[in-house]
């Protein structure tokens, strides 16, 4: 690991997934709702940006995992580029990350594993929602669960076309607000997965 400066307090560490966890970690304990949403970056085919929040649901030792419709807009711009970033940003602890990287799908029984842990009605959500698509009105959608839930009972299997996506970072910025905007921001990046860590202070 390469690095020019020094770093202490809730910067220091060797694994830039750890201190993601502890950061992650002490802000469940003050943000008022949902401390793993991310807004989440992707491009189309015509190179026009796209964001959304969505929910992280796990930190890995080598990577970020959330999960959705893979025949949502965010899926099919994530399949077709490959790649996807997000920021995490939590005003409680003026704090936030940045993370960029190559994104693979997590389909697996990880996916199946999560998708059992959520609520009934999510679950059968899941498999009712065209997610993206046009909807003529609510009742609509109702209707589509209600069908749904008589035909899948109490425990539906983990629909096909639902699952994880794993964000694999080349680069990861910590964030924290200093006084007169004289920000601290350090940022790890590497060439690959396989690369070391290069750590720089940025200009706030």
């Amino acid at each position: 690991m390469q690095e020019n400066s020094k770093r202490t307090g809730i910067f220091t560490g060797d694994d830039p997934f750890q201190i993601a966890r502890n950061w992650l970690t002490e802000a469940e304990g003050s943000e008022p709702n949902n401390p793993n949403a991310i807004a989440l970056s992707t491009v189309d085919a015509d190179g026009m940006p796209n964001a959304r929040m969505v929910l992280l649901k796990d930190i890995e030792d080598g990577a970020f995992v959330f999960y959705t419709n893979y025949g949502s807009a965010k899926a099919s711009e994530i399949d077709q580029g490959g790649k996807a970033a997000f920021v995490m940003h939590w005003k409680s602890l003026r704090r936030q990350i940045r993370v960029r990287g190559a994104v693979e799908r997590e389909a697996g029984a990880k996916a199946d594993a999560y998708y059992a842990s959520r609520s009934l009605p999510s679950r059968l959500g899941a498999w009712a929602s065209r997610q993206s698509q046009p909807l003529g009105s609510r009742g609509e959608l109702l209707a589509e669960v209600a069908k749904i839930t008589a035909s899948k009972g109490l425990y539906p299997d983990r629909p096909p076309f639902w699952g994880g996506y794993r964000i694999i970072p080349t680069e990861i910025e910590f964030w924290a607000d200093g006084q007169h905007r004289l920000h601290d921001r350090f940022r790890w990046s590497r060439d690959g997965v396989e690369s070391a860590w290069n750590i720089d202070r940025l200009q706030p």
